[in-house]
């Protein structure tokens, strides 16, 4: 015995959930933006102020943590 399939309408089809009819939903899309403007390329780098301020800051940690490594090696 086979079995016959019921190939409804699409149109007179029931639509469980409250769905939406065919050919009445967009396309996927991605949820991401392609962003808030044009694409300007970066013209600079980090500024020589705050390279050195970092490099001093890490400097004086360095020394910082020698000096108490002598100090407790006495």
């Amino acid at each position: 015995m086979s079995a016959r399939v019921h190939d409804p309408d699409p149109h007179h089809a029931s639509r469980p959930f409250g769905g939406v009819p065919p050919g009445e939903t967009p396309p996927c899309e991605s949820s991401t933006g392609s962003g808030a403007g044009p694409y300007r390329p970066l013209t600079r780098g980090w500024g020589m102020g705050p390279l050195v301020l970092i490099c001093l800051v890490a400097l004086a940690c360095a020394l910082f943590f020698l000096a108490y490594a002598i100090m407790l090696d006495m």
